[in-house]
């Protein structure tokens, strides 16, 4: 059975697209530590990130560092972090955090609540920078 993250890939669930080529995908997290916490994911499903093939693993930096790029234009913060845990969804995933303190990257506190509106928002302002 094909993965959530998968199964946003092939458009049968949608999501807040900020980064997109052939081989990767950026969107936003519906549950936000902060606003602008983006997931990026391979198109290729793959439970354990480390399990990536070399050239995935090679690629998936260079993309999330000019998404993050983009997120830091729009969300004010210090930097971006990055977080693989890769227990909630059996499809390798990235978080990047816009984040000013190491409690900012606590997955243990309670997640923003936001609205589809809000994050359609966040979503086009982030691809446009």
């Amino acid at each position: 059975m094909p993965s959530i993250f998968t199964r946003i890939i092939q458009g049968e669930i949608p999501c807040h697209k900020v980064g997109e080529d052939e081989r990767f995908l950026a969107f936003l997290d519906i549950n936000p530590l902060r606003d602008g916490h983006t997931l990026v994911i391979p198109k290729l499903e793959v439970d354990r990130f480390l399990e990536l093939p070399d050239e995935l693993l090679a690629g998936i930096l260079p993309f999330a560092r000019e998404v993050g790029d983009r997120i830091r234009r729009v969300v004010p913060c210090d930097r971006i972090g990055l977080c693989v845990i890769g227990l909630e969804v059996p499809h390798a995933h990235l978080h990047l955090v816009p984040i000013d303190r190491m409690a900012d990257m606590d997955f243990t506190r309670p997640k923003l609540q936001r609205t589809q509106d809000e994050l359609a928002d966040l979503a086009r302002r982030i691809r446009q920078a």
